[in-house]
């Protein structure tokens, strides 16, 4: 635990003008980063008592071992710089509005020749229409599925729309008139486009002029005998107004607006926000984050804003206003909250400058938005409570386990970060390690990594120590690099900190390292530490057989309680590498299954090829097994036989099975491959190279 007196800059040094600061940890890792209209006033408020501070500020600023700031000219820029700050480095002490999922859209690729019609999660791109969020995907299909036989737009992907080109031949949607079928001609690209441009109207919500517009058509139909036109628009106009039922209207005046809620206690906060869209509400998202400091409402709702549509719309200051426009599609023209923030004009700023023209934040005070708005606020206090009933247990048992492992292993601090390696093979081949990393008792899965282990054993048999001591070398010296790197070379009061580049999030140490084994394998990690210099990492291993905790130095093992929580933890951690590298094995036993050296042998086909390995489980096997033995699988006589051990072996077999030797019929056999150097990505889909 670092002492704030330590780093703390001289109060005369800080400059009293607006801006951004952040504090690093002893690794030059962005742990915060906050912005003020008073960066002396602000940061003066951090190096107070410990024990006046809030626990979150204080645990932060007890981590930090540096602090720096950058002068802005305006408040307004200050926003900007935080929310891309925090966007780049992901500070942990930072409140992060983020969900548990992606809310889908319906999106337009208006900037395609063939606009096409998908429900969409992510980013927004230029040229793309998006409408939503929805708060199931299930809905958006739902309404294409009604909405596409009154405009049928392309739905297909470019694949689809390619093939179906080159056969010219429609797909069923084109068929049941569910789609144009621009692919084969049958509409122009023009007529095509105007079709999605009517669709796209009727999302906006100019449905009355449209449905007038078809009644009129459909009057005329009848009027000329053409009944069949007047009971296909008939059909038409009712699948509009099923889609249109779909989305109540609230807001009479065709409102445009997002309504933002609050309800929390002096811990946690719920945020819940209605997207309106033409008077209608087009979908609901919420929150449970975390109080920063002892902030109030206003705090929230400009912390809020700032990252919530800032995430949607990447603002660039060097881009011209207009040309945010398509992109600040996300904006509404109007934001009611709560509470004003106390900077509440420098936000209505930062939001027209992300939309491309005038929003407003406002308090609702009557009417139908002050009833919506109320509607919004029970919608919150419900999420709240269902988040306590919800997590309680859960973040209470996270708790209890982690406080367990401090006592158990006599830590100065509970580990909340824990990392965790485990060994795949068969028999020695394809020797891989998986590394998974937890976080407060949580996965954190962008963290996992894969390792292909370099070395193996002469005898063809892998040794799981030396692998072991082998992963923590190439984790442990990516770390010693790290810490051992120069600091970033700091300019004068005020400027900016030149950084050739940030440090990786997996430069992060763990708290404690386990391996999955006994004190073998314990001993190997704790040797390769203590070679390396890197006294503050806690290492244990965890055996199977009798789930015993092992610690270096010890003779015999820790028995921990079957009912304890710290036990529970530890076999979740375990098992969770496990089944990832278990997963990496799998997929590249696959590989080398289907790249074998058995593809090349003449009069080896693949139905013999799969009996072959299917017969002796693996070409490890196939190798060591006589000739006799090979051509006693169904379908391999003696001449297959001879010619798979001449390949395998790397020379001529002998001419009988009689004139071959058992050292003969292996002499040949191959070294363990050598395996390529990588780390691959976790789940998240990261890689580091070591």
């Amino acid at each position: 635990m670092a002492d704030p007196t330590t780093y703390r800059p001289a109060p005369g040094t800080i400059p009293t003008d607006p801006g951004v600061y952040k504090f690093r940890d002893e690794h030059g890792r962005v742990i915060y980063v906050g912005k003020a209209k008073n960066l002396r006033s602000r940061l003066t408020s951090y190096f107070a008592d410990l024990a006046s501070l809030h626990p979150r500020t204080r645990q932060m600023v007890t981590t930090a071992a540096s602090v720096e700031w950058t002068v802005v000219g305006t408040e307004v820029e200050a926003l900007q710089l935080e929310y891309n700050w925090i966007k780049e480095f992901d500070p942990r002490f930072n409140v992060r509005y983020r969900d548990d999922k992606t809310y889908p859209m319906l999106a337009v690729t208006l900037n395609e020749e063939y606009p096409r019609l998908f429900v969409y999660r992510g980013p927004r791109r230029k040229g793309v229409r998006y409408f939503g969020p929805y708060s199931h995907a299930w809905a958006i299909r739902e309404t294409v599925d009604l909405l596409t036989r009154v405009f049928p737009a392309r739905t297909c992907s470019a694949g689809v729309f390619k093939r179906h080109r080159q056969i010219d031949r429609p797909c069923l949607l084109g068929y049941i008139d569910k789609c144009a079928a621009p692919c084969i001609g049958r509409v122009s690209a023009a007529e095509h486009r105007e079709i999605v441009e009517d669709f796209c109207d009727f999302l906006a919500g100019r449905t009355d002029q449209m449905i007038r517009r078809m009644e009129r058509d459909m009057t005329a139909a009848a009027e000329e005998l053409d009944f069949e036109r007047a009971a296909r628009l008939r059909d038409d106009i009712g699948a509009m107004r099923r889609a249109m039922e779909k989305q109540a209207v609230v807001l009479g005046d065709g409102t445009t607006a997002d309504v933002v809620a609050l309800a929390g206690d002096e811990l946690e906060v719920s945020v819940q926000v209605f997207h309106v869209r033409d008077g209608r509400v087009r979908g609901q998202r919420g929150w449970v984050v975390e109080r920063s400091d002892n902030g109030t409402d206003a705090d929230v709702v400009g912390d809020f804003v700032t990252q919530f549509y800032g995430a949607q719309v990447d603002f660039d200051a060097t881009v011209d206003v207009g040309e945010h426009r398509a992109h600040g599609e996300s904006v509404p023209r109007e934001v009611l909250v709560p509470e004003l923030p106390e900077n509440a004009a420098e936000l209505e700023e930062f939001l027209s400058r992300l939309r491309g023209s005038r929003v407003r934040l406002r308090v609702p005070q009557r009417g139908d938005k002050k009833a919506l708005f109320d509607t919004v606020v029970r919608n919150a206090a419900e999420a709240l409570a269902q988040h306590k009933l919800k997590r309680a247990g859960d973040l209470t048992t996270r708790s209890a386990a982690l406080t367990e492992l401090q006592e158990a292993l006599m830590l100065d601090q509970a580990p909340l970060r824990i990392e965790c390696v485990d060994i795949s093979h068969v028999q020695g081949t394809d020797v891989v390690a998986s590394l998974v990393v937890f976080e407060d008792g949580l996965p954190r899965k962008s963290d996992y990594r894969h390792y292909s282990i370099r070395q193996a054993a002469g005898d063809g048999h892998s040794d799981d120590v030396a692998s072991i001591a082998e992963v923590t070398r190439r984790r442990f010296l990516r770390h010693k690099a790290d810490r051992d790197a120069p600091p970033p070379v700091s300019g004068e009061v005020g400027a900016e900190p030149e950084t050739p580049s940030q440090p990786r999030k997996f430069a992060y140490p763990p708290n404690l390292f386990v391996v999955d084994g006994g004190a073998p394998q314990v001993h190997a990690a704790a040797a390769v530490l203590d070679e390396l210099g890197v006294t503050d990492v806690a290492v244990i291993g965890l055996a199977k057989r009798l789930e015993e905790v092992w610690v270096p130095g010890e003779d015999d093992p820790m028995i921990l309680p079957r009912s304890s929580q710290a036990l529970f933890l530890l076999q979740r951690v375990r098992d969770e590498a496990h089944r990832f590298a278990i997963t990496f094995h799998r997929s590249k036993r696959s590989k080398r299954m289907t790249e074998s050296v058995l593809d090349g042998i003449p009069g080896l086909g693949k139905t013999r090829r799969t009996a072959l390995v299917t017969h002796f489980g693996s070409v490890a096997r196939l190798r060591e097994a006589s000739l006799e033995e090979i051509a006693r699988v169904p379908g391999i006589g003696l001449t297959t036989a001879r010619a798979v051990q001449t390949a395998l072996g790397g020379g001529s077999a002998p001419a009988t099975p009689e004139e071959a030797t058992p050292a003969e019929a292996v002499s040949g056999a191959e070294t363990p491959e050598k395996t390529e150097v990588s780390v691959v990505s976790g789940d998240a889909g990261r890689g580091v190279d070591d």
